[in-house]
């Protein structure tokens, strides 16, 4: 593959963003949406996993999870983040970092009824994160669930809600010969941003 431009430090963020999310969406074979999502403990435990965006604007980045789960409990005691999303196939990655907020009721309903209806009743079916004797036990609340709800509205769980990441830092990564790699990093500055080129 060859050399990429250098990243433009004269760029917002957020549009540098939304067109690599676009390089990524037309090469990805999956999930070009995919990111790992860093949380800790109020005493500094690290944990991580793969999430997907399920929305972003220049208020932020934002994903949707039960709030019981393992990350939801980090993130009620602990509310900042860490993201990093990484293209292959691009040789791309963006890491992101910032606090966390919960999205509204309105916004955490309305993608809640945007998911496929198993989705939906998966949400309500699972105690996320939680120890589960037998999967037969979260088939049987499954089908529980099926059964109640059927063809008729498929109500959001009040424990599963949505979560902003509003960023303090984004820095963008992208691969160059001999391990000679292009950094930018975007930092808050009040309303505005500073950018700075980084070493490899």
């Amino acid at each position: 593959m060859p050399s990429q431009p250098l990243i433009d430090l004269t760029a917002d963020p957020f549009a540098l963003f939304a067109t690599w999310m676009s390089d990524a969406e037309a090469s990805e074979p999956n999930d070009p949406n995919a990111m790992a999502v860093a949380t800790s403990t109020p005493d500094g435990r690290p944990s991580v996993r793969m999430l997907l965006l399920k929305g972003m604007d220049e208020q932020g980045f934002v994903f949707y999870t039960n709030v019981e789960s393992h990350k939801g409990r980090d993130l009620l005691t602990n509310p900042h983040v860490a993201l990093l999303f990484h293209w292959k196939s691009l040789r791309r990655q963006i890491r992101i970092e910032g606090p966390v907020t919960q999205v509204s009721e309105e916004e955490a309903d309305a993608y809640f009824a945007s998911r496929s209806p198993m989705s939906r009743l998966g949400a309500i079916a699972s105690d996320q994160s939680r120890p589960l004797d037998d999967r037969s036990t979260f088939e049987k609340r499954l089908k529980a669930a099926e059964e109640k709800y059927g063809d008729g509205p498929i109500p959001r769980p009040s424990n599963w809600t949505g979560f902003r990441v509003s960023p303090d830092a984004i820095e963008f990564w992208q691969d160059r010969p001999f391990r000679l790699h292009d950094r930018a990093l975007w930092t808050r500055d009040g309303s505005g941003w500073n950018v700075t080129r980084l070493y490899p």
